[in-house]
């Protein structure tokens, strides 16, 4: 399943559509009984339930949207949430791209603003920009607890879909702890990505770097991917999207906030320097290593150059993208056993995880 990031679209079509609608008047006086009950019955207003649940979309996105911006980066457009209130936005990294600044327009429609890059790690698809100047009433959105989150649980996406800013979709978490790979071809990092939180809310281009929302009013995730069918000519699955989860966007803005760059990423490696292996009918077979770093996690357990990874535990490894979603949900400092060949012997090692 290949994995696009929600950014550009450059231009928008609307198609509208008119039904013809017969028979919808009230009941006439000759009307039977059963069609006079069943029109009384369409006047009796929705369940309690009903007008809860559509108070506390209001009341999430009257919350909750003053905090989501639009972002222009070059010919692409794009998503963010205010972080706090000295102006700092949090994003996709595939969103800012290569550039250095940026017009932002925030909610109240005022007419964009400029802001320049704090710092971009691309290794998680996330990036900080700062506003040049901070408007009245900035409000920064309230960020959530990834341990709160659950599937089954409604929420709401929003953003600037097809450059449709401040718009709102809905759905329910339909999954936590999916491991994906963007697709660097079509506009990604590449990035392989842990413990996403996976949602039915639609993800459409612009979306990306927006908010995912749960009824408390707290951003419990950062829209970044959409799934796309191979079968339907790359078009996006639907219902079928990817957030990075709450926790480590926090992580990583306020490390970029305040050291400027990434230093304790929390994610697991080998720390090894590797490439895919094909096997006699050209097919991946392992992942060789290149090199080790000297000191690093492999080096200590006695792995070198010309080893052929296959296996971290239960998992097969055939290439160094299923290396790298394999040790994605790890943590530093966890152990794992690795398979591998070295002179066309399988051997296995203990391994302490390092840091990428």
């Amino acid at each position: 399943m290949e994995i696009s990031p929600r950014r550009l679209l450059p231009t928008i079509a609307v198609l509208c559509a008119a039904g013809l609608v017969a028979g919808c008047s009230g009941a006439s006086e000759d009307s039977s009984p059963w069609e006079q009950s069943r029109n009384s019955t369409r006047a009796v207003p929705p369940p309690q339930a009903v007008n809860d649940l559509q108070s506390d979309y209001e009341t999430v996105i009257k919350n909750v949207l003053p905090s989501v911006v639009q972002i222009e980066s070059g010919d692409s457009l794009g998503s963010g949430v205010v972080y706090d209130s000295k102006g700092h936005v949090i994003t996709n990294a595939h969103v800012v791209g290569d550039g250095r600044s940026f017009l932002v327009t925030i909610a109240t429609g005022e007419e964009p603003l400029t802001a320049k890059l704090v710092s971009s790690y691309p290794e998680q698809d996330l990036a900080v920009i700062k506003l040049d100047r901070i408007p009245t009433g900035l409000k920064p959105a309230k960020f959530g607890d990834a341990s709160t989150v659950t599937v089954g649980q409604i929420v709401l996406a929003m953003g600037s879909p097809l450059g449709l800013s401040s718009s709102v979709t809905q759905g329910i978490v339909s999954g936590i702890g999916r491991t994906v790979t963007e697709s660097a071809a079509d506009g990604g990092t590449g990035a392989t990505i842990g413990n996403m939180v996976q949602t039915s809310a639609a993800i459409n281009p612009g979306n990306s770097g927006g908010a995912l929302v749960n009824l408390d009013s707290e951003v419990i995730g950062i829209p970044t991917l959409a799934a796309t069918d191979p079968g339907l000519g790359e078009a996006a699955a639907p219902g079928i999207g990817f957030a990075i989860p709450v926790s480590m966007v926090t992580t990583v803005a306020d490390q970029i906030i305040t050291t400027g760059k990434v230093t304790d990423s929390g994610r697991a490696a080998l720390e090894i320097t590797a490439r895919t292996v094909l096997d006699d009918n050209y097919q991946p077979a392992g992942v060789a290593i290149v090199e080790v770093v000297p000191g690093g996690a492999a080096d200590r357990a006695g792995l070198r150059a010309g080893d052929i990874i296959t296996k971290i535990d239960s998992d097969e490894i055939t290439t160094i993208t299923s290396l790298a979603e394999t040790l994605a949900p790890d943590k530093p400092g966890q152990e794992v056993v690795v398979g591998y060949l070295r002179d066309g012997k399988s051997r296995t090692t203990r391994v302490t995880l390092g840091e990428i």
